[in-house]
């Protein structure tokens, strides 16, 4: 690397991530084709278009239709968690919104050109090759605040020791946080994606239940 790429400012992106569940509350992972996390297992996704001053709800619901063929809206997603990430594997600076998707999947996605997808039960994301990061903390308090909100900050090491702070969590409404805690999986900072897409006026979703 010269001297002035390693002076030069990483990237900051924003993503979103989709957290989709099934009747059985199995979880929808894509083992991505594409970098970033090439071959490993995370929620579907992609990054804002900041250029249009996209929300992060609105570039989740393209990305739902463009990458799993879902027609969704705003009132169909909960805000789970916010996550910033800097210096990531040394090239890029991201912030995530990760947004679970209330309605239940009732088939599989087909393949996409991102990547293949595969429902697994939370006991099974333990033996799945993941990124490091969500392997140490995301999954770990999505888990723990799934219902309610949290928002983390980590500081990502060269060496492997990544810096984590728990910035804020947020209980269900009505109640405590649900979840038992840990537990380990595969959200990955979503690559670049495709056109705009969009939700198809009129059209029902023959993939979830509830829309």
């Amino acid at each position: 690397m010269s001297v002035l790429a390693a002076m030069s400012p990483l990237p900051y992106k924003v993503a979103t991530l989709l957290y989709c569940f099934n009747e059985r509350d199995e979880v929808l992972l894509q083992q991505r084709a594409q970098a970033p996390n090439l071959g490993l297992w995370s929620p579907p996704g992609g990054k804002l278009h900041m250029d249009t001053g996209e929300s992060p709800y609105v570039c989740a619901c393209r990305e739902a239709h463009e990458e799993m063929g879902l027609c969704l809206a705003p009132k169909d997603l909960h805000l789970a968690g916010l996550v910033s990430e800097d210096g990531y594997a040394g090239q890029t600076h991201w912030l995530m919104f990760l947004l679970e998707v209330k309605p239940r999947l009732r088939s599989l996605p087909p393949p996409h050109r991102e990547g293949r997808f595969q429902f697994f039960a939370r006991q099974d994301l333990a033996g799945l090759n993941v990124p490091r990061t969500d392997r140490e903390s995301i999954w770990p308090w999505f888990w723990e605040h799934r219902g309610g909100f949290f928002a983390a900050h980590c500081h990502c090491r060269t060496d492997g020791g990544d810096e984590w702070v728990l910035e804020e969590t947020r209980g269900r409404e009505g109640g405590g946080a649900s979840g038992e805690g840990g537990g380990t999986g595969g959200g990955a900072r979503a690559g670049g994606r495709g056109g705009r897409g969009g939700r198809g006026e009129g059209q029902r979703d023959t993939l979830t239940e509830g829309i």
